[in-house]
């Protein structure tokens, strides 16, 4: 089978690795003339090592990342320090903190050699989803994966697109330059429609980030200060992890999703990946994790299709087709409860931050064990 893969993020990487190990010919196209991983953390949780182990990538990205995330008492915090709610120690044991620009090198070293085409931009994939079309003429391939990001050319041109939503909030991202102590607690601390969060990575370094509701596309000269001013005088240790973290490495974003479900992740033979089929908010940590679930789905229901020099239409459209029932029923009950936590995180006003600091203070912690163990306890399916 001939694949072609739309972007080399995390999601187009698992994928075509995935692939490429179950027999199929794979090329990556991605438009930017030179892969520049984000300096950020990434929270992988149960579930998304489980997919990453479907696709035989489980022993490289362990030999990058630890457990320590998981040890760490964790829940949400007060600016001043006091816990809000905590997380049970036994729900998140296998969560894991893996620095990008690592998890995507482990990613591109799995790749055959000269599957990546860099500086090659798809302006366009065929009704049917076998043809895409670039600068340099058109290709017909078995299988196209779009994995191209939240601004997705390809699901824009889809009728239906629910086009992109702006949560409210935007969010700094830093790494110190040496490790820290934790004293044994991570999480996140919220205050009146501002968090900051922090999460240790495999070599003691901390991975935080900081959050405040803003009007989208603001303009910050100093983002690094403005970090300073608002968090600097919160609980110990984030005014710590501020100073330890180089000012230039700091970044800001502006957080989006999609603005509804996506009607479908497939047209054709061309199925939506990441980002481009339910990017959501980072609020329970899943946008990678529920990245590594789609290609791990897609792979494993291809099975030995994979394999073959000319796949049989009817079996790759029964597998196609499964996979978009499977992944949309999958992900956008995550999305609308990671904007949900996002809203509720970013409560202002005196009244309305005290109520929710109630309500997460009467909240039992079976709960949200529950509500962990609903999203990690995920497998792959069987083979259509």
């Amino acid at each position: 089978m001939r694949a072609a893969v739309i972007g080399a993020g995390i999601g187009g990487l698992c994928t075509a690795v995935g692939l490429q190990r179950a027999g199929a010919e794979v090329t990556i196209y991605e438009r930017a003339a030179e892969l520049k991983p984000v300096g950020s953390g990434l929270s992988i949780f149960a579930n998304g090592l489980t997919a990453l182990e479907s696709l035989g990538l489980g022993d490289a990205f362990r030999a990058i990342t630890s457990t320590q995330a998981g040890r760490l008492r964790g829940g949400q915090r007060r600016p001043d320090g006091g816990w809000l709610a905590t997380i049970p120690s036994n729900a998140v044991t296998e969560l894991r903190i893996v620095h990008r620009a690592e998890l995507h090198r482990i990613l591109l070293e799995a790749l055959e050699p000269g599957t990546l085409r860099l500086g090659v931009e798809v302006l366009e994939v065929s009704p049917d989803g076998a043809e895409l079309r670039t600068a340099d003429g058109s290709e017909r391939f078995d299988l196209v994966v779009a994995a191209d990001g939240i601004r997705s050319r390809v699901r824009s041109s889809w009728p239906g697109d629910p086009g992109i939503h702006y949560s409210g909030y935007s969010t700094w991202r830093g790494v110190t330059e040496q490790p820290v102590d934790l004293g044994g607690e991570a999480g996140e601390t919220w205050g009146h429609g501002e968090r900051f969060g922090l999460a240790p990575l495999a070599d003691g370094r901390i991975y935080w980030f900081a959050v405040a509701t803003m009007p989208a596309g603001s303009t910050i000269d100093d983002e690094y200060a403005e970090v300073v001013r608002r968090f600097g005088s919160w609980h110990h240790p984030i005014p710590e992890l501020i100073r330890g973290t180089a000012p230039e490495t700091v970044f800001r974003l502006d957080i989006n999703d999609l603005a509804g479900p996506a009607p479908t992740f497939r047209r054709g033979r061309c199925v939506l990946l990441g980002d481009a089929a339910h990017a959501m908010t980072p609020d329970l940590g899943q946008g990678g994790g529920q990245a590594m679930e789609d290609a791990a789905t897609l792979v494993a229901l291809l099975g030995r299709i994979s394999a073959e020099p000319t796949p049989s239409p009817g079996d790759l459209d029964t597998a196609l087709a499964e996979y978009d029932r499977l992944r949309r029923s999958r992900t956008q009950p995550i999305a609308r409860r990671a904007r949900t936590v996002g809203a509720v995180a970013h409560t202002r006003g005196r009244l309305g931050v005290t109520a929710r600091n109630a309500l997460m203070r009467l909240t039992p912690a079976s709960a949200t064990a529950r509500q962990l163990a609903a999203i990690q306890s995920w497998r792959p399916p069987a083979a259509v």
